[in-house]
């Protein structure tokens, strides 16, 4: 009986054969990835202007970001996994569509609580970035993993860059719910484009929604490598939360900018994204452990520069540029670390990785909110100075296990198949309970 793993590898590689990634088919999938991100962030630097208009305050519209990162967190943990048994073209496709038909309620809002359940259901129907980033890895056709995922985290940054830029900008001429309507008609336009151009995309493993979903647990649990890496992140992920929301209420209290400057205000950041695929080289380089170590200890020097953030916008900006660089290339290094691993699970671990991340994000937005209302600018930089170092902290102890995709210059980060393997004698029953197949006893 044929290896799960070598049947995995087997599939991927035909599919790589026969549908190469090439640099347009790449740009489109970046632009993909940039547009349904910025569908996520959009409301950031609408949060003053939609609570003036709804007439709540806002602390009420806090909950919007929240809503709308719980959702993402829903979607990445239930649609995701999908996309390793069901053809993500179609997945895409789906996600688009009823992306933007959510885009068109929140446009409607007519109360707070509107609102925040439209906000809810975009997050829910937005983790296509997650979708796209496992299909190009299988595409890659050798290129390193690193360069891809930077290329298409690069794409993210900028979609929601613009998201931030655009959605001030256009609020402050023709109102928020504009926003949302721009919005849904670009995820619609993007819905027809990849209607006729993406690829198809089948299942790397035959196994069922059902079973891909309860192999979860099993996913996480395996690998060390898997465990430290999503931690890590939602800690991350927590300390960006609580600095985005409360820094729209910072621009807008504090500095009375509009939500034409709170939106451009996010264009500091752009550097995140032209840092993209040199921390995609980073990870191909260094490996998993100190490649985010290294991101991490950067959005902690930004949250030192961020503390004096109320008394100056230059200490403001200057510490902007590098929690963001931290944030997002720590997440391309995450990645990349976790797509070492077999190919016929990477949309399970992205699954892994973003729920935890987002939820982060969600928690982190929440805790910002009430930071920012009861103790202000230093008690935010508070809360984000102490769960990135707890980050920090995660990333550098030593684990339970090591995986070959922990050092740089191990067979397996290279091949990118089999690495556990070879480093985690335990790995073949874990491999044989995920894929259904216990009559195989090696890998190799």
């Amino acid at each position: 009986m044929p290896d799960a793993a070598c049947l995995a590898c087997t599939h991927v590689t035909e599919q790589r054969d026969t549908t190469p990634l090439t640099r347009p088919l790449l740009l489109l999938l970046a632009a993909t990835s940039a547009v349904t991100a910025a569908n996520v962030y959009l409301s950031q630097p609408l949060l003053g202007a939609a609570a003036r208009s709804l007439r709540v305050g806002p602390e009420a519209l806090g909950a919007v970001p929240t809503a709308t990162q719980l959702g993402y967190a829903a979607g990445i943990a239930l649609l995701v996994p999908a996309g390793d048994s069901h053809d993500r073209r179609r997945l895409i496709l789906a996600l688009c569509a009823a992306s933007t038909l959510a885009l068109a309620a929140a446009a409607l809002a007519p109360t707070a609580g509107w609102l925040v359940l439209a906000s809810f259901a975009i997050g829910v129907l937005s983790p296509v970035p997650q979708l796209v980033a496992p299909l190009a890895v299988a595409l890659s056709d050798g290129q390193p993993r690193g360069k891809v995922v930077g290329v298409l985290q690069g794409g993210l940054l900028v979609g929601v860059l613009a998201s931030r830029s655009y959605a001030g900008a256009l609020a402050e001429a023709a109102g928020w719910r504009s926003v949302y309507w721009c919005s849904a008609a670009a995820t619609l336009l993007l819905t027809l484009v990849l209607r006729w151009t993406l690829p198809a995309a089948p299942p790397s493993h035959g196994a069922g929604y059902r079973a891909t979903v309860r192999s979860l647990p099993r996913v996480f649990a395996a690998y060390p490598l898997v465990r430290r890496i999503t931690l890590s992140g939602a800690l991350v992920g927590a300390s960006f939360g609580a600095f985005w929301t409360a820094l729209t209420f910072l621009l807008d209290e504090h500095y009375r900018y509009g939500p034409t400057g709170v939106g451009l205000f996010g264009l500091v950041a752009v550097a995140g994204a032209l840092a993209s695929p040199a921390a995609g080289r980073l990870a191909d380089r260094l490996g998993s452990r100190a490649a985010p170590a290294a991101l991490i200890a950067l959005v902690l020097a930004g949250w030192a520069v961020l503390l004096p953030g109320g008394s100056g916008v230059g200490w403001l900006a200057a510490g902007t540029v590098l929690l963001d660089v931290g944030t997002w290339g720590n997440q391309v290094t995450c990645q990349s670390a976790l797509f070492t691993l077999d190919p016929a699970i990477h949309s399970r671990l992205n699954t892994c990785y973003f729920t935890l991340r987002f939820l982060g994000i969600a928690v982190g937005s929440a805790v910002g909110s009430t930071a920012w209302r009861y103790g202000g600018w230093p008690a935010v930089a508070t809360v984000g100075a102490v769960t990135t170092a707890a980050a920090l902290l995660v990333v550098l102890l030593p684990g339970s296990g090591r995986s070959a995709s922990d050092d740089p210059g191990a067979q397996g980060v290279d091949d990118g198949v089999g690495a556990v393997a070879q480093a985690q004698p335990r790995h073949d029953v874990v491999h044989d309970a995920l894929h259904g197949s216990f009559g195989v006893t090696e890998l190799r």
